[in-house]
């Protein structure tokens, strides 16, 4: 199964809540035997969204693929402004690019959620993401980790603290267990 990890922050330091996130969900998904890769605005020189007057930039292309090429994503971002950052939306509405294909934008994806904010407010960024996905015909995890950022870090080891990391797995554990791709249609009544 492939996974993608959209890390949509430009966070470069590998210090940074976005990156420690990405650092461990693909640590993980790696140990459960499953490819992964990370997309990161940062790395992706994604321009602003607009339609091209020729043909697509080069850098939308390799991210349309790599997001169609995941069977499953784990989208992560900061809370901004009761939303998502602004540079993860602008990456989403390229996969516009996508819409003449036989299965446009994210059909049939599975797509996990996880936000983090300083209060409690970290639900909102869940919701914008979750209608994003839904309007790129995705499948949403019924499963998310809002983050009170707070209450991330152990104070004594720097790391995340168990609580977290529990609710990490058990997501790692639900998109693990979809095994997309795999399974047979569901099949009710009479044949």
């Amino acid at each position: 199964m492939n996974v993608l990890i959209f890390n949509g922050t430009m966070d470069s330091s590998p210090y940074t809540t976005a990156n420690q996130l990405t650092g461990y969900f693909a640590e993980q998904f790696r140990q459960k035997g499953f490819s992964t890769e990370v997309f990161s605005p940062v790395d992706g020189h994604i321009p602003f969204f607009a339609y091209p007057k020729g043909d697509m930039p080069d850098s939308v292309k390799h991210m349309c693929e790599v997001f169609l090429k995941a069977d499953v994503h784990v989208w992560l971002t900061p809370l901004y402004h009761g939303s998502m950052t602004g540079v993860m939306k602008n990456t989403l509405d390229w996969l516009e690019m996508t819409s003449k294909l036989s299965n446009p934008y994210l059909t049939g994806k599975v797509v996990a959620l996880v936000c983090w904010g300083d209060g409690s407010q970290a639900m909102q960024g869940i919701n914008a993401m979750d209608s994003v996905a839904k309007a790129l015909r995705a499948w949403v995890l019924p499963f998310s980790v809002p983050i009170m950022k707070e209450h991330l870090y152990d104070a004594e080891t720097k790391t995340f603290t168990a609580s977290y990391k529990n609710k990490f797995d058990r997501m790692i554990s639900l998109l693990g267990d979809s095994r997309i791709g795999d399974k047979k249609p569901v099949t009710t009544g009479n044949p």
